[in-house]
Protein backbone atom coordinates (compact mmCIF):
# COMPACT_ATOMS: atom_id res chain seq x y z
CA UNK A 1 0.00 0.00 0.00
CA UNK A 2 0.95 3.45 -1.06
CA UNK A 3 2.93 5.27 1.97
CA UNK A 4 0.73 8.37 1.80
CA UNK A 5 -2.55 6.68 1.33
CA UNK A 6 -1.64 4.55 4.54
CA UNK A 7 -0.93 7.88 6.37
CA UNK A 8 -4.16 9.52 4.92
CA UNK A 9 -6.17 6.22 6.35
CA UNK A 10 -4.70 6.30 9.81
CA UNK A 11 -5.04 10.48 10.11
CA UNK A 12 -9.12 9.64 9.19
CA UNK A 13 -9.40 6.84 11.50
CA UNK A 14 -7.91 8.60 14.36
CA UNK A 15 -10.04 12.24 13.65
CA UNK A 16 -13.51 9.67 13.45
CA UNK A 17 -12.35 8.35 16.71
CA UNK A 18 -11.73 11.87 17.98
CA UNK A 19 -15.20 12.69 16.96
CA UNK A 20 -17.08 9.45 18.43
CA UNK A 21 -15.60 10.40 21.77
CA UNK A 22 -16.72 14.18 21.70
CA UNK A 23 -19.91 13.56 20.47
CA UNK A 24 -19.70 11.40 23.93
CA UNK A 25 -18.62 12.95 26.41
CA UNK A 26 -18.96 16.90 25.02
CA UNK A 27 -17.06 19.37 27.15
CA UNK A 28 -19.46 22.05 28.65
CA UNK A 29 -19.54 25.63 27.27
CA UNK A 30 -16.40 27.57 27.89
CA UNK A 31 -14.94 24.78 30.05
CA UNK A 32 -12.14 22.39 29.21
CA UNK A 33 -12.20 18.83 29.44
CA UNK A 34 -7.85 17.38 29.30
CA UNK A 35 -9.71 14.09 29.75
CA UNK A 36 -13.31 11.96 29.67
CA UNK A 37 -13.70 12.25 33.65
CA UNK A 38 -11.59 15.82 33.91
CA UNK A 39 -13.52 19.19 33.68
CA UNK A 40 -12.37 22.75 34.35
CA UNK A 41 -14.10 25.71 34.22
CA UNK A 42 -12.40 29.31 34.65
CA UNK A 43 -14.24 31.83 33.44
CA UNK A 44 -14.97 35.35 34.98
CA UNK A 45 -18.40 35.74 33.17
CA UNK A 46 -19.95 31.77 34.29
CA UNK A 47 -22.32 33.21 36.69
CA UNK A 48 -24.15 29.23 36.94
CA UNK A 49 -22.51 25.80 37.12
CA UNK A 50 -22.92 24.01 33.71
CA UNK A 51 -26.04 21.63 33.02
CA UNK A 52 -24.58 19.63 30.60
CA UNK A 53 -21.48 17.79 32.46
CA UNK A 54 -20.87 14.36 31.27
CA UNK A 55 -22.33 11.32 33.65
CA UNK A 56 -18.62 10.04 32.60
CA UNK A 57 -16.84 12.80 35.09
CA UNK A 58 -15.80 12.50 37.86
CA UNK A 59 -13.69 15.89 39.10
CA UNK A 60 -14.72 19.23 38.06
CA UNK A 61 -12.79 22.59 39.08
CA UNK A 62 -14.36 26.24 39.05
CA UNK A 63 -11.89 28.73 39.12
CA UNK A 64 -12.18 32.41 38.95
CA UNK A 65 -15.79 32.31 38.23
CA UNK A 66 -18.56 35.24 39.14
CA UNK A 67 -20.75 32.20 40.77
CA UNK A 68 -21.92 33.77 43.72
CA UNK A 69 -24.46 31.21 45.09
CA UNK A 70 -25.21 27.28 45.16
CA UNK A 71 -28.84 26.46 45.28
CA UNK A 72 -30.30 23.44 46.45
CA UNK A 73 -29.67 20.29 43.88
CA UNK A 74 -27.51 22.52 41.91
CA UNK A 75 -25.14 19.70 41.54
CA UNK A 76 -27.96 16.62 41.77
CA UNK A 77 -27.28 15.35 37.90
CA UNK A 78 -23.72 14.77 38.62
CA UNK A 79 -23.98 12.41 41.77
CA UNK A 80 -20.86 10.26 40.61
CA UNK A 81 -18.22 13.80 41.52
CA UNK A 82 -15.06 12.19 43.76
CA UNK A 83 -13.49 15.48 43.33
CA UNK A 84 -15.00 19.40 43.61
CA UNK A 85 -12.87 22.00 43.74
CA UNK A 86 -14.38 25.81 44.16
CA UNK A 87 -10.88 28.08 44.15
CA UNK A 88 -10.98 32.14 44.46
CA UNK A 89 -14.87 32.66 43.30
CA UNK A 90 -17.66 34.88 44.22
CA UNK A 91 -19.62 32.46 46.24
CA UNK A 92 -21.37 34.54 48.81
CA UNK A 93 -23.94 31.77 50.02
CA UNK A 94 -23.84 27.83 49.68
CA UNK A 95 -27.39 26.15 50.60
CA UNK A 96 -27.49 23.15 53.39
CA UNK A 97 -28.41 21.06 50.58
CA UNK A 98 -26.16 22.22 47.78
CA UNK A 99 -24.10 18.83 48.06
CA UNK A 100 -26.28 16.44 49.04
CA UNK A 101 -26.31 14.51 46.16
CA UNK A 102 -22.32 14.09 45.89
CA UNK A 103 -22.18 10.89 47.98
CA UNK A 104 -19.26 9.91 46.58
CA UNK A 105 -17.57 13.28 47.20
CA UNK A 106 -13.49 12.04 48.41
CA UNK A 107 -12.31 15.54 48.23
CA UNK A 108 -13.71 18.67 48.50
CA UNK A 109 -12.20 22.50 48.36
CA UNK A 110 -13.89 25.34 48.39
CA UNK A 111 -11.49 28.43 49.47
CA UNK A 112 -10.85 31.82 48.25
CA UNK A 113 -14.16 33.47 48.64
CA UNK A 114 -13.81 36.54 50.14
CA UNK A 115 -17.52 37.46 50.73
CA UNK A 116 -18.26 33.82 52.51
CA UNK A 117 -18.85 34.27 55.91
CA UNK A 118 -20.42 31.09 56.99
CA UNK A 119 -21.47 27.58 56.47
CA UNK A 120 -24.60 26.41 56.99
CA UNK A 121 -25.17 23.32 59.61
CA UNK A 122 -25.76 19.90 57.54
CA UNK A 123 -24.04 21.24 54.24
CA UNK A 124 -21.60 17.92 54.72
CA UNK A 125 -23.83 15.99 56.32
CA UNK A 126 -23.76 13.39 53.51
CA UNK A 127 -20.00 13.63 52.68
CA UNK A 128 -19.30 10.10 54.11
CA UNK A 129 -16.63 9.48 52.16
CA UNK A 130 -14.83 12.36 52.22
CA UNK A 131 -11.27 12.40 53.01
CA UNK A 132 -9.71 15.58 52.52
CA UNK A 133 -11.50 19.10 52.98
CA UNK A 134 -10.04 22.35 52.93
CA UNK A 135 -11.79 25.48 53.53
CA UNK A 136 -9.23 27.99 53.32
CA UNK A 137 -8.86 31.93 52.79
CA UNK A 138 -12.27 32.74 53.05
CA UNK A 139 -13.99 34.64 55.47
CA UNK A 140 -15.57 32.42 58.04
CA UNK A 141 -15.70 33.82 61.35
CA UNK A 142 -16.56 31.12 63.41
CA UNK A 143 -17.73 27.37 62.80
CA UNK A 144 -20.97 25.44 64.25
CA UNK A 145 -20.95 22.69 66.27
CA UNK A 146 -21.89 19.71 64.86
CA UNK A 147 -20.86 20.67 61.24
CA UNK A 148 -18.11 17.68 60.92
CA UNK A 149 -19.94 15.42 62.65
CA UNK A 150 -20.56 13.30 59.48
CA UNK A 151 -16.70 12.95 58.55
CA UNK A 152 -15.56 10.05 60.01
CA UNK A 153 -13.63 9.11 57.55
CA UNK A 154 -12.08 12.44 57.56
CA UNK A 155 -8.20 12.69 56.93
CA UNK A 156 -7.46 16.40 56.57
CA UNK A 157 -8.98 19.74 57.72
CA UNK A 158 -7.08 22.65 56.50
CA UNK A 159 -9.49 26.04 57.87
CA UNK A 160 -6.80 28.52 57.53
CA UNK A 161 -6.74 32.16 56.19
CA UNK A 162 -10.28 32.97 57.39
CA UNK A 163 -10.95 35.01 60.65
CA UNK A 164 -12.16 32.39 63.14
CA UNK A 165 -11.48 33.73 66.86
CA UNK A 166 -12.58 30.58 68.79
CA UNK A 167 -13.45 27.09 68.33
CA UNK A 168 -16.48 25.55 69.68
CA UNK A 169 -15.79 22.58 72.53
CA UNK A 170 -15.91 19.47 70.64
CA UNK A 171 -16.04 20.95 67.49
CA UNK A 172 -13.78 17.78 66.29
CA UNK A 173 -15.25 15.01 68.25
CA UNK A 174 -16.29 12.42 65.89
CA UNK A 175 -13.04 12.87 63.12
CA UNK A 176 -11.50 9.82 64.48
CA UNK A 177 -9.76 9.66 61.42
CA UNK A 178 -7.95 12.89 61.28
CA UNK A 179 -4.21 13.03 60.61
CA UNK A 180 -3.57 17.09 59.41
CA UNK A 181 -5.69 19.74 60.85
CA UNK A 182 -4.00 23.08 59.20
CA UNK A 183 -5.91 26.25 61.41
CA UNK A 184 -3.07 28.89 60.48
CA UNK A 185 -3.50 32.17 60.06
CA UNK A 186 -6.71 32.88 61.70
CA UNK A 187 -7.28 34.51 65.09
CA UNK A 188 -7.71 32.32 67.14
CA UNK A 189 -6.81 33.57 71.31
CA UNK A 190 -7.11 31.04 73.57
CA UNK A 191 -7.10 26.71 72.93
CA UNK A 192 -9.27 24.38 75.22
CA UNK A 193 -8.40 20.89 76.35
CA UNK A 194 -12.03 20.44 74.78
CA UNK A 195 -11.52 21.34 71.45
CA UNK A 196 -9.56 18.29 70.38
CA UNK A 197 -11.59 15.70 71.64
CA UNK A 198 -12.19 13.04 69.17
CA UNK A 199 -8.36 13.43 67.17
CA UNK A 200 -7.06 10.54 68.50
CA UNK A 201 -5.52 9.58 64.88
CA UNK A 202 -4.26 13.37 64.42
CA UNK A 203 -0.67 13.57 63.41
CA UNK A 204 -0.10 17.23 62.23
CA UNK A 205 -1.43 20.31 63.87
CA UNK A 206 -1.27 23.53 62.45
CA UNK A 207 -1.79 26.78 64.30
CA UNK A 208 0.08 29.38 62.65
CA UNK A 209 -0.31 33.16 62.99
CA UNK A 210 -2.98 33.44 65.24
CA UNK A 211 -3.21 35.63 68.57
CA UNK A 212 -2.43 33.08 70.68
CA UNK A 213 -0.55 33.87 73.57
CA UNK A 214 -1.30 31.00 76.41
CA UNK A 215 -0.86 27.35 75.98
CA UNK A 216 -2.17 25.52 79.24
CA UNK A 217 -0.62 22.83 79.92
CA UNK A 218 -3.57 20.38 79.45
CA UNK A 219 -3.69 22.08 75.97
CA UNK A 220 -2.55 18.69 73.75
CA UNK A 221 -4.29 15.81 76.53
CA UNK A 222 -6.50 14.63 73.59
CA UNK A 223 -3.89 14.52 70.66
CA UNK A 224 -0.99 12.78 71.81
CA UNK A 225 -0.20 10.88 68.88
CA UNK A 226 0.75 14.00 67.66
CA UNK A 227 3.63 14.18 64.93
CA UNK A 228 3.98 17.62 64.10
CA UNK A 229 2.98 20.52 65.71
CA UNK A 230 2.89 23.49 63.94
CA UNK A 231 2.33 27.18 66.35
CA UNK A 232 4.57 29.60 64.42
CA UNK A 233 3.17 33.62 64.07
CA UNK A 234 1.52 33.44 67.48
CA UNK A 235 2.40 35.74 70.68
CA UNK A 236 3.68 33.20 72.59
CA UNK A 237 6.15 34.33 75.40
CA UNK A 238 6.41 31.49 77.65
CA UNK A 239 6.57 27.71 77.73
CA UNK A 240 5.80 25.86 81.02
CA UNK A 241 7.73 23.02 82.66
CA UNK A 242 5.94 19.74 80.78
CA UNK A 243 3.64 21.33 78.46
CA UNK A 244 4.66 19.50 75.70
CA UNK A 245 4.99 16.03 77.85
CA UNK A 246 2.25 14.25 76.47
CA UNK A 247 3.34 14.32 72.90
CA UNK A 248 5.52 11.17 73.04
CA UNK A 249 5.11 10.96 69.13
CA UNK A 250 6.41 14.42 68.64
CA UNK A 251 8.74 14.30 65.59
CA UNK A 252 8.22 18.12 63.99
CA UNK A 253 7.70 21.02 66.30
CA UNK A 254 7.54 24.70 65.24
CA UNK A 255 7.69 27.93 67.19
CA UNK A 256 8.66 30.23 64.64
CA UNK A 257 7.89 34.18 65.25
CA UNK A 258 6.83 33.69 68.63
CA UNK A 259 7.88 35.87 71.43
CA UNK A 260 10.11 33.70 73.71
CA UNK A 261 12.59 34.99 75.76
CA UNK A 262 14.18 31.65 77.02
CA UNK A 263 13.92 27.84 76.02
CA UNK A 264 14.72 25.07 77.66
CA UNK A 265 14.37 20.96 76.97
CA UNK A 266 12.02 20.66 80.04
CA UNK A 267 9.29 21.52 78.37
CA UNK A 268 9.25 18.45 77.47
CA UNK A 269 9.45 16.39 80.67
CA UNK A 270 11.06 13.49 79.75
CA UNK A 271 9.99 12.19 76.87
CA UNK A 272 11.27 14.29 74.27
CA UNK A 273 13.61 11.19 72.86
CA UNK A 274 11.07 11.23 69.44
CA UNK A 275 11.80 14.86 68.47
CA UNK A 276 13.72 15.37 65.34
CA UNK A 277 13.12 18.97 64.38
CA UNK A 278 13.06 21.90 66.58
CA UNK A 279 12.45 25.46 64.85
CA UNK A 280 13.02 28.29 67.24
CA UNK A 281 13.70 31.26 64.28
CA UNK A 282 12.31 34.64 64.76
CA UNK A 283 11.95 34.58 68.35
CA UNK A 284 13.64 36.99 71.31
CA UNK A 285 15.71 34.40 72.72
CA UNK A 286 18.46 35.71 74.94
CA UNK A 287 19.09 32.19 76.75
CA UNK A 288 19.51 28.40 75.72
CA UNK A 289 19.80 25.72 78.42
CA UNK A 290 20.69 22.54 77.79
CA UNK A 291 19.22 20.50 75.13
CA UNK A 292 20.96 17.18 75.56
CA UNK A 293 17.80 15.19 76.30
CA UNK A 294 17.09 15.99 72.69
CA UNK A 295 19.13 13.10 71.67
CA UNK A 296 17.13 12.27 67.94
CA UNK A 297 17.41 16.12 66.97
CA UNK A 298 18.23 16.18 63.40
CA UNK A 299 17.45 19.95 62.66
CA UNK A 300 17.89 22.80 65.33
CA UNK A 301 17.16 26.40 64.09
CA UNK A 302 18.17 29.13 66.34
CA UNK A 303 18.13 31.97 63.89
CA UNK A 304 17.01 35.36 63.65
CA UNK A 305 17.26 35.58 67.39
CA UNK A 306 19.35 37.67 70.60
CA UNK A 307 21.78 35.12 71.46
CA UNK A 308 25.25 36.70 72.41
CA UNK A 309 26.48 33.60 74.16
CA UNK A 310 26.44 29.81 73.82
CA UNK A 311 26.92 27.27 76.83
CA UNK A 312 29.70 24.84 76.00
CA UNK A 313 27.57 22.03 76.59
CA UNK A 314 24.63 22.69 75.00
CA UNK A 315 24.61 20.59 72.07
CA UNK A 316 25.64 17.40 74.03
CA UNK A 317 24.38 14.17 73.36
CA UNK A 318 22.48 15.31 70.50
CA UNK A 319 24.80 13.23 68.19
CA UNK A 320 22.62 12.76 65.11
CA UNK A 321 21.88 16.46 64.37
CA UNK A 322 22.47 17.27 60.76
CA UNK A 323 21.91 20.92 60.57
CA UNK A 324 22.88 23.39 62.62
CA UNK A 325 20.96 27.17 62.06
CA UNK A 326 22.18 29.89 64.63
CA UNK A 327 22.53 32.90 61.62
CA UNK A 328 21.17 36.65 62.74
CA UNK A 329 22.25 36.19 66.13
CA UNK A 330 24.78 38.66 68.65
CA UNK A 331 27.40 36.26 69.16
CA UNK A 332 30.85 36.96 69.58
CA UNK A 333 31.99 33.63 70.94
CA UNK A 334 32.03 30.19 70.75
CA UNK A 335 33.71 27.99 72.97
CA UNK A 336 36.28 25.81 71.76
CA UNK A 337 34.07 22.71 71.93
CA UNK A 338 31.00 23.69 71.37
CA UNK A 339 30.52 21.22 68.76
CA UNK A 340 32.24 18.01 70.19
CA UNK A 341 30.83 14.71 68.94
CA UNK A 342 28.70 16.12 66.37
CA UNK A 343 29.86 13.81 63.94
CA UNK A 344 26.95 13.54 61.26
CA UNK A 345 26.64 17.55 60.94
CA UNK A 346 26.02 18.62 57.45
CA UNK A 347 25.17 22.07 57.24
CA UNK A 348 26.36 25.18 60.22
CA UNK A 349 25.16 28.40 59.77
CA UNK A 350 27.18 30.95 61.63
CA UNK A 351 26.38 34.03 59.12
CA UNK A 352 25.25 37.60 60.54
CA UNK A 353 26.84 37.28 64.01
CA UNK A 354 29.28 39.36 65.43
CA UNK A 355 32.47 36.31 65.55
CA UNK A 356 35.71 38.19 65.91
CA UNK A 357 37.71 34.81 66.30
CA UNK A 358 37.59 31.21 65.75
CA UNK A 359 39.39 28.21 67.92
CA UNK A 360 41.73 26.01 65.82
CA UNK A 361 39.62 22.98 67.21
CA UNK A 362 36.01 24.32 66.49
CA UNK A 363 35.51 22.13 63.89
CA UNK A 364 37.49 19.33 64.73
CA UNK A 365 34.88 17.02 64.49
CA UNK A 366 33.00 17.83 61.93
CA UNK A 367 34.56 15.72 59.28
CA UNK A 368 31.64 15.09 56.58
CA UNK A 369 30.33 18.83 56.79
CA UNK A 370 28.82 19.96 53.52
CA UNK A 371 27.57 23.73 54.33
CA UNK A 372 29.27 26.19 56.42
CA UNK A 373 28.39 29.76 56.20
CA UNK A 374 30.52 32.18 58.39
CA UNK A 375 29.84 35.35 56.28
CA UNK A 376 28.97 38.48 57.43
CA UNK A 377 30.84 38.42 60.90
CA UNK A 378 33.70 40.45 62.45
CA UNK A 379 36.59 38.18 61.70
CA UNK A 380 39.99 39.35 60.26
CA UNK A 381 41.70 36.22 60.05
CA UNK A 382 41.10 32.62 60.62
CA UNK A 383 43.02 30.57 62.52
CA UNK A 384 45.87 27.57 61.14
CA UNK A 385 44.19 24.08 59.77
CA UNK A 386 41.33 25.50 60.64
CA UNK A 387 39.47 24.42 57.74
CA UNK A 388 41.99 20.93 57.07
CA UNK A 389 39.47 18.43 58.72
CA UNK A 390 36.83 18.38 56.33
CA UNK A 391 37.23 15.20 54.11
CA UNK A 392 34.09 16.48 52.50
CA UNK A 393 32.77 18.62 49.23
CA UNK A 394 31.74 21.61 50.82
CA UNK A 395 30.41 24.73 50.58
CA UNK A 396 31.67 27.87 52.15
CA UNK A 397 30.61 31.58 52.58
CA UNK A 398 32.94 34.26 53.79
CA UNK A 399 32.23 37.12 52.26
CA UNK A 400 31.43 40.23 54.43
CA UNK A 401 34.10 40.08 56.64
CA UNK A 402 36.49 42.70 57.85
CA UNK A 403 39.93 40.39 56.76
CA UNK A 404 43.37 41.97 57.18
CA UNK A 405 45.49 41.06 54.37
CA UNK A 406 49.09 40.45 56.45
CA UNK A 407 51.12 38.00 57.06
CA UNK A 408 48.29 36.14 59.39
CA UNK A 409 46.74 35.86 56.01
CA UNK A 410 49.08 32.91 54.55
CA UNK A 411 46.65 29.93 55.90
CA UNK A 412 43.58 31.23 54.82
CA UNK A 413 45.06 32.59 51.45
CA UNK A 414 46.42 29.54 50.30
CA UNK A 415 43.53 27.51 51.27
CA UNK A 416 40.84 29.73 49.27
CA UNK A 417 42.78 29.75 46.29
CA UNK A 418 43.01 25.46 46.51
CA UNK A 419 39.47 25.28 46.98
CA UNK A 420 37.86 28.40 44.81
CA UNK A 421 35.28 26.54 43.23
CA UNK A 422 33.56 25.47 47.06
CA UNK A 423 33.94 29.49 48.14
CA UNK A 424 30.18 30.92 47.30
CA UNK A 425 30.64 34.42 46.04
CA UNK A 426 33.86 34.69 46.30
CA UNK A 427 34.46 37.82 44.31
CA UNK A 428 33.18 39.32 47.26
CA UNK A 429 35.53 37.93 49.33
CA UNK A 430 37.42 41.52 50.16
CA UNK A 431 40.23 42.43 52.01
CA UNK A 432 39.37 45.27 54.57
CA UNK A 433 43.39 45.83 55.37
CA UNK A 434 45.37 47.43 55.12
CA UNK A 435 44.76 50.35 53.11
CA UNK A 436 47.26 50.24 50.06
CA UNK A 437 44.49 46.50 49.55
CA UNK A 438 41.80 47.68 50.51
CA UNK A 439 38.80 46.24 48.46
CA UNK A 440 41.09 43.64 46.69
CA UNK A 441 39.71 40.71 46.27
CA UNK A 442 41.45 37.90 48.64
CA UNK A 443 42.06 35.70 45.56
CA UNK A 444 43.54 38.26 43.89
CA UNK A 445 46.16 39.19 46.24
CA UNK A 446 49.78 37.68 45.38
CA UNK A 447 50.99 36.31 48.76
CA UNK A 448 53.93 38.53 48.79
CA UNK A 449 51.47 41.03 48.96
CA UNK A 450 50.41 39.47 52.74
CA UNK A 451 53.44 41.14 54.92
CA UNK A 452 53.31 42.44 58.61
CA UNK A 453 54.10 45.69 58.40
CA UNK A 454 55.97 47.26 61.91
CA UNK A 455 56.42 50.38 63.37
CA UNK A 456 59.44 51.66 65.47
CA UNK A 457 57.71 50.90 68.53
CA UNK A 458 56.23 47.79 67.53
CA UNK A 459 57.90 44.51 68.01
CA UNK A 460 56.24 41.77 66.66
CA UNK A 461 55.40 38.09 66.70
CA UNK A 462 57.95 37.00 64.21
CA UNK A 463 59.47 33.47 65.35
CA UNK A 464 62.82 33.53 65.37
CA UNK A 465 63.34 37.23 64.59
CA UNK A 466 63.17 40.34 66.22
CA UNK A 467 63.43 43.86 65.83
CA UNK A 468 65.34 47.11 67.00
CA UNK A 469 64.89 50.33 66.52
CA UNK A 470 66.06 53.89 67.72
CA UNK A 471 66.53 57.14 65.42
CA UNK A 472 67.15 56.17 61.59
CA UNK A 473 68.23 53.22 62.42
CA UNK A 474 66.60 49.59 62.41
CA UNK A 475 68.43 45.84 63.19
CA UNK A 476 66.86 43.01 61.89
CA UNK A 477 67.90 39.85 64.61
CA UNK A 478 67.08 36.72 63.19
CA UNK A 479 68.28 33.40 65.19
CA UNK A 480 68.47 30.43 62.83
CA UNK A 481 69.81 26.41 63.63
CA UNK A 482 73.00 25.33 62.87
CA UNK A 483 73.41 25.36 59.03
CA UNK A 484 69.96 26.60 58.33
CA UNK A 485 69.60 28.87 54.91
CA UNK A 486 68.36 32.37 56.17
CA UNK A 487 67.19 35.18 53.52
CA UNK A 488 66.55 38.64 54.73
CA UNK A 489 64.82 40.83 52.12
CA UNK A 490 64.90 44.70 52.80
CA UNK A 491 62.57 47.13 50.66
CA UNK A 492 62.93 50.73 50.66
CA UNK A 493 59.44 52.24 48.44
CA UNK A 494 59.86 55.54 47.16
CA UNK A 495 57.74 58.28 46.88
CA UNK A 496 57.37 57.98 43.26
CA UNK A 497 56.85 53.99 43.85
CA UNK A 498 59.70 52.76 42.81
CA UNK A 499 60.97 50.35 44.93
CA UNK A 500 64.60 48.96 45.71
CA UNK A 501 65.06 45.89 47.14
CA UNK A 502 68.38 44.33 49.29
CA UNK A 503 69.28 40.57 49.75
CA UNK A 504 71.29 39.59 52.45
CA UNK A 505 71.64 35.46 52.82
CA UNK A 506 73.24 33.26 55.86
CA UNK A 507 76.41 31.47 53.27
CA UNK A 508 78.45 31.26 55.94
CA UNK A 509 80.84 28.26 55.46
CA UNK A 510 80.91 27.74 58.93
CA UNK A 511 77.73 27.96 61.18
CA UNK A 512 76.20 26.95 64.52
CA UNK A 513 73.78 27.37 66.82
CA UNK A 514 72.94 31.10 67.92
CA UNK A 515 74.47 32.64 64.52
CA UNK A 516 73.32 36.14 63.92
CA UNK A 517 72.32 37.93 60.78
CA UNK A 518 72.59 41.86 61.63
CA UNK A 519 70.97 44.42 58.66
CA UNK A 520 70.98 47.82 59.52
CA UNK A 521 68.58 49.56 57.54
CA UNK A 522 69.31 53.19 57.24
Amino acid sequence: MDKHLSLTLLLMLLLSHKSKTESQTSCPYRCQCFTPVQVLCAEERMTSLPSDMSKQVKEFILMTSAVAYLLPHTLEESPQLTKLVFLNNALRSIHAQALENLTELQELEISGNPWLENLFLGTFSQQRNLTKLLLNFNRFKTVLPGMFNSLKRLETLHMKGNVISHLPTFLFLNLHSLHILDLSQNTLEELKRETFSGLTSLEILKINNNLISNLTSDAFHNISQLTELHLEGNKISELTDGIFSVLTELNVLNLRGNLLTTFSENVFGFNATSLKELNLKGNRLTELSSLSRLTSLTDLILSSNQLSNLPKDIFRNITLLENLDLSENQLSLLPERIFYDLFSIKSIHLHKNNLRQLDPKLFDDQLLIQQLYLSDNQLETLPLGLFDVFIMEHMLRLHGNPWRCDCHMWYLHDWVLRNNQTIEMLDSVLCNSPDILKQRKVASVDKKQLVCRVSADETPDLGSCSIQAFNDTMIVKCKVDKCSPMTVKVQFQEDDGNTKEHVLKNEHSECSNGTRIESPVH
